[in-house]
């Protein structure tokens, strides 16, 4: 479906968006790289910023998780408006 590949790669360009915001020393080309791979990311948030897990995991992992419930309710918005 059309709209679902626009909605995830509307997201992955939010989740890029957010990621830069919070860790601005990471590339878009950087996160390119990592597919989305959450556990990728945090690996050059480690690497650039030598932070430890315990310090970006969660900021992280509220990104992904903010952006997912994005993702959701758009959804159940558009599936709403197509049955009318």
């Amino acid at each position: 479906m059309e709209l679902s590949k626009n909605i995830t790669q509307g997201k992955w360009t939010e989740i890029k968006g957010e990621v830069q915001k919070a860790w601005g020393k990471l590339t878009d080309d950087e996160l390119e790289k990592t597919k989305g791979d959450i556990k990728v990311i945090g690996g050059l948030i480690q690497q650039r910023y030598g932070e430890a897990q315990k310090n970006y995991h969660e900021k992280l992992s509220n990104i992904f998780q903010n952006i997912e419930e994005k993702k959701e309710e758009v959804l159940d918005k558009t599936k709403k408006i197509l049955k009318k």
